[in-house]
């Protein structure tokens, strides 16, 4: 997985900047990049038959090996359409290598070492990004090598699945939940996880062009985006630690608020310090939304409703982030290079407004449950969600089966 999300992180920051070498305009390269996502929407409906169909070992080894394609197929062209229709089909694979990952973790994972796999398996998921990402600055004279470590990386992702002796679980499509439903059970989660879905997806997509268009290199580019995904990775704890005791649409307010504050700060101060440390604020104050949201529609949801509901709000989060892709980069040149912060601030604050508004309608819930992370690029751990909820259920069923037999048999 690291070696994934590693490839991740660096093909996706180093397509914009190339790109943006390349003569490519701002329309063209968000066009370029919301392809991903719109792979993703489709990625996420097959994947899970396809794991079903043929196992995990096959799915993943097919699915990464066409990855693996897709960016070597980048050294082969330079036209945005070809980019583009690489750039679906990683999004379409990228879904299948995550469920397959998360999906043999929650198989194979037991109750005593659970936390500490999912603890190392947030730790990937929070640096491989960052790492990638980082890469781009490495010295690249032919403008060939860096595509070539992401073909590499991703090549060797599969070996260790190859290699590896253990029986692959066995798996099942999980049941969905439709948006209707999952809005009138919480319309802060649907509203919060899609408005900041498509902010962060706006920021992480347009980062570095809007950094490109202020004088920066492309590795002081790279390096803003770095710091900005790695302050976004901290206070994912913290966050959710202040959620688990409070009312969750307080955190989410004070989260917007904090994020349409940095871009203010931006805006009147357009310094090069002011950049790294206000994306370092906006990226702590957006990323940990998702999660927020979740664990906030996750506290009105029955056991039972939980998976179905992950897969929902993944649905949700990949239109968030074709809609944020696409809006992203074409914000960077209106009025005057201010459009960029000034949409990044507008939707900060619209989850700022919803919050207030649901909270002042419904009260929270008396019992809440604990807030799980997720990645730097803003991915949900579907998979860990169903864990939970499969271990829940379990749980149940088994103090009814246990309460059932004694009531027959009072002696047992």
């Amino acid at each position: 997985m690291i070696l994934l999300m590693v490839a991740n992180g660096l093909l996706v920051t180093l397509l914009t900047i190339r790109g943006a070498g390349l003569g490519f305009s701002e329309f063209t390269i968000s066009l370029m990049q919301a392809a991903y996502p719109a792979g993703a929407l489709v990625g996420t409906a097959v994947a899970p038959k396809l794991v079903e169909k043929v196992g995990h070992i096959r799915a993943f080894s097919a699915l990464a090996s066409l990855v693996s394609i897709a960016a070597i197929l980048h050294l082969l062209t330079s036209d945005p359409v070809s980019w583009s229709a690489m750039r679906f089909l990683a999004g379409f694979c990228y879904p299948g290598l995550y469920v397959i990952t998360e999906s043999w973790l929650q198989a194979k994972a037991e109750n005593h070492n659970r936390a500490q796999i999912l603890s190392i398996y947030f730790m990937i998921w929070m640096a491989g990004p960052a790492i990638g990402t980082a890469l781009v600055a490495l010295p690249d004279p032919s403008g060939n090598l860096l595509f070539g470590v992401v073909s590499i990386l991703i090549s060797l992702s599969i070996v260790p699945l190859l290699l590896s002796g253990n029986k692959a679980p066995e798996y099942e499509v999980p049941d969905r939940m439709s948006v209707r439903k999952l809005y009138r059970v919480s319309p802060m989660a649907v509203v919060g996880n899609l408005v900041s879905a498509v902010a962060v997806a706006g920021w992480f997509i347009a980062l570095p062009l809007y950094a490109l268009s202020l004088g920066l290199s492309g590795a002081q580019a790279s390096g803003v985006l770095v710091v900005a995904m790695i302050v976004g990775a901290v206070v994912q704890y913290p966050v959710g630690w202040i959620s688990d005791k409070t009312d969750r649409r307080l955190v989410l307010m004070g989260l917007g608020l904090a994020g349409a504050g940095a871009c203010i700060w931006m805006l009147m101060d357009p310094s090069h310090t002011s950049l790294v440390a206000g994306f370092g604020l906006l990226a702590g104050a957006s990323l940990p939304m998702y999660a927020v949201c979740t664990a906030h529609a996750n506290d009105q949801l029955k056991s039972s409703q939980i998976v179905p509901a992950s897969g929902t709000m993944l649905f949700l989060l990949n239109v968030g982030q074709f809609v944020g892709t696409l809006a992203g980069p074409n914000s960077v040149s209106i009025a005057d290079g201010k459009g960029f912060l000034i949409v990044l601030a507008a939707l900060c604050f619209l989850v700022a407004v919803v919050a207030v508004l649901r909270r002042g309608q419904e009260e929270a819930p008396e019992e809440t449950g604990n807030l799980q992370a997720i990645a730097v690029l803003g991915a949900p751990q579907a998979g860990v969600l169903q864990a939970e909820s499969w271990l829940q259920e379990e749980e149940s069923i088994s103090d009814a089966d246990l309460s059932k037999e004694s009531s027959k048999n009072p002696e047992k």
